[in-house]
């Protein structure tokens, strides 16, 4: 293994996927705004030039971030039948989501065109389609489940550092007596069933 002559890795010892595995530790410990390609180099005790030479810019590290999230989701022992799949796939995707710090936000910020994110959406397109459901709605239906799994996981970990409680304190009876009303239902503690609510709703036209 070769160094560099103030002693610290080169880019040739240190491979991209360590330099994931950095940024993803930064991310769960500081959240997505301390994630930087010169956070990233003092974790690896390296020069950020090192890190830059495996991911050339910050937008092309969160790219690689989002995917190695997408790669913890897991598509073994999936259910048989096509609606239970569909149904079950959304589930995976916001635990996968949900065990990083700012998870949703860091997938929403990219487009990311990875391994991981495709596996998982041809997973979720090809459920649609063996289910019989026409091309272009097993497109739409797909990029409707990932999206509402998404919104809804970047809500939840919003609402981990107080802003649901801040919601419900705004509301004002006279002006907002519909949401006093509903505002228990969207409790922090409901999210996984809201989501299993709206996947139906998605779902139940395609049946």
């Amino acid at each position: 293994m070769t160094t560099t002559r103030a002693g610290r890795p080169s880019p040739a010892r240190l491979d991209l996927a360590a330099v994931v595995r950095a940024a993803l530790e930064v991310l769960d410990e500081a959240g997505l705004d301390a994630v930087s390609t010169r956070a990233v180099a003092a974790r690896l005790d390296v020069r950020m030039n090192t890190v830059l030479w495996h991911v050339k810019t910050k937008a092309r590290l969160r790219e690689l971030m989002a995917d190695a999230v997408l790669a913890e989701v897991d598509l073994d022992g999936l259910p048989e039948g096509w609606r239970d799949r569909a149904a079950e796939l959304p589930r995976r995707l916001r635990r996968a989501l949900v065990s990083h710090r700012d998870g949703a936000a860091v997938v929403i910020s990219t487009y990311a065109a990875e391994p991981a994110t495709l596996r998982f959406s041809e997973a979720l397109v090809g459920t649609l389609l063996a289910g019989g459901v026409d091309e272009r709605r097993a497109a739409w239906a797909a990029w409707t489940l990932t999206y509402l799994t998404l919104g809804l996981v970047r809500e939840e970990q919003a609402a981990a550092g107080g802003d649901g409680a801040r919601l419900v304190g705004a509301l004002v009876p006279d002006l907002h007596p519909a949401l006093l009303r509903t505002a228990h239902h969207l409790a922090p503690g409901t999210f996984a069933e809201r989501l299993d609510f709206g996947v139906d709703l998605v779902l139940s036209p395609l049946a």
